[in-house]
């Protein structure tokens, strides 16, 4: 099994949600971050000024999958949140030992199905 980290814009989450209902993933979990990067800050307008906001808004989605999904997951990430702009975020792959549903006790690749 593998962990998925994907950190992507806001704005493309939904063609990445529809990707991933397409090749099977119907379970993630969304955090809403924020970073800095090459990217860096932006300026944003309040009531008629401008100031610089140094930590862009970000969304950052993590799966466990089994190691046959892990690719088809990559590249619906690579294309549904690619913009071709400076900020358009990782992916993360990283080994799970072990998973455990805690309602069924049922462990292995099948907790995460």
């Amino acid at each position: 099994m593998k962990k998925i980290e994907a950190i992507i814009r806001p704005e493309v989450f939904a063609a990445v949600r529809e990707g991933l209902a397409k090749v099977g993933i119907d379970g993630l979990s969304i955090t809403e971050i924020a970073g800095v990067g090459r990217q860096e800050g932006r300026t944003a307008l309040f009531r008629g000024n401008s100031y610089s906001m140094a930590f862009t808004p970000k969304l950052k989605l993590e799966m466990v999958v089994d190691n046959a999904k892990v690719q088809n997951i990559v590249d619906v990430l690579l294309k549904e949140a690619s913009t071709g702009k400076v900020g358009d975020g990782k992916i993360f792959i990283y080994p799970v030992e072990e998973a455990i549903r805690i309602r069924t006790k049922e462990v292995g690749s099948v907790a995460v199905d």
